[in-house]
């Protein structure tokens, strides 16, 4: 297919591109210290697409994913999110648990601690799953592009440390990195950023734990995954790696109760559309200690972060 012909309309009445005016609304070094991990979906159907035509969203993702790939980062005193516009402060809402098993979490408070700020010319951005007790604005202060109004959290919708970044225009779904509505592949698109983060294609999806290294049916079918292991069992962490580079880097790692379990590294050599790679280990004499396990898988690009995952397993007797 022609990449140049390929396009769609988000909407049929979609808004005009607008002049930049977004500032970056995490005090954060994109590709070292944070990084994009899901953009917009811009596909009107049940698929997901992302601005380029890439597979880098989840269908019906209302905004821009900015995850850090350190669960420690969210210590005290965290990490910053401000304003990404100056402009009135409407909602807030503080109190939520930062829980990666989302206790109480619905349809209705999926995104956590929040701020919404009100902008120009029907512009509104919200700020979601922040850190519990870390929203710094109440409705009605004013404030300019950086100042504070929380830090990244847990709370919420969500199982990993990240800030759900949402641009609305008169009550519409905007996507900040291409503005106007339309999605035409392979062209240049109109950003509303003032300084546009790099876009990388290379994608890491679908990452677990499993107890032995899952083949490419079984992770098709969604059999692969387990939430719940036993303490005689092998644990595996395994994660889809989509549009790798020659010479990129991918990292697995595995915590639990006592520390870091495995860490293994591998150079992408020959890299494919998808691939999926995996690590693990099996269970030391007397069985893996009970309790929560964190996996990680990170893709690295020289010294540029480009995607990083999180997998969870509980071990029970």
């Amino acid at each position: 297919m022609n990449r140049a012909i390929l396009a769609f309309a988000l909407s049929a009445a979609g808004p005009l591109a607008a002049e930049p005016f977004l500032h970056w609304p995490v005090d954060c070094a994109v590709g070292k210290t944070c990084f994009v991990e899901d953009h917009v979906d811009r596909d009107p159907g049940t698929g997901a697409r992302d601005f380029s035509c890439g597979l880098n969203t989840r269908d019906g993702h209302t905004g821009v994913d900015i995850a850090i790939p350190d669960f420690n980062a969210l210590e005290a005193p965290g990490v910053a999110v401000v304003a990404a516009a100056a402009g009135s402060v409407t909602r807030t809402r503080d109190g939520m648990v930062d829980d990666w098993r989302m206790p109480g979490v619905t349809s209705q408070n999926a995104c956590g601690n929040a701020v919404i700020i009100n902008h120009h010319d029907g512009w509104e951005t919200w700020y979601c799953h922040l850190a519990q007790g870390s929203v710094a604005v109440q409705p009605g202060d004013l404030v300019q592009p950086g100042d504070p109004i929380g830090t990244i959290g847990l709370s919420g919708q969500t199982t990993h440390p990240h800030l759900h970044f949402r641009v609305r225009k008169d009550g519409q779904d905007i996507d900040p990195f291409d503005s106007d509505g339309t999605l035409e592949c392979g062209g240049p698109t109109p950003s509303i950023w003032l300084e546009t983060p790099v876009y990388h294609k290379t994608l890491l999806h679908f990452a677990g734990f499993s107890n032995s290294v899952p083949d490419y049916e079984t992770f098709r079918a969604g059999r692969a995954r387990i939430d719940v292991s036993a303490p005689d069992q092998p644990l595996v962490v395994y994660a889809e790696v989509g549009f790798a580079e020659h010479g990129d880097i991918v990292t697995i790692t595995a915590t639990g109760p006592r520390g870091e379990v495995f860490r293994h590294s591998r150079v992408m050599k020959s890299p494919r559309n998808s691939q999926l790679p995996a690590f693990g280990k099996r269970a030391p004499k007397g069985g893996w200690p009970p309790g929560e396990y964190l996996g990680q898988i990170t893709l690295t690009r020289g010294d540029t972060l480009v995607a990083n995952r999180w997998a969870h397993v509980t071990v029970r007797r």
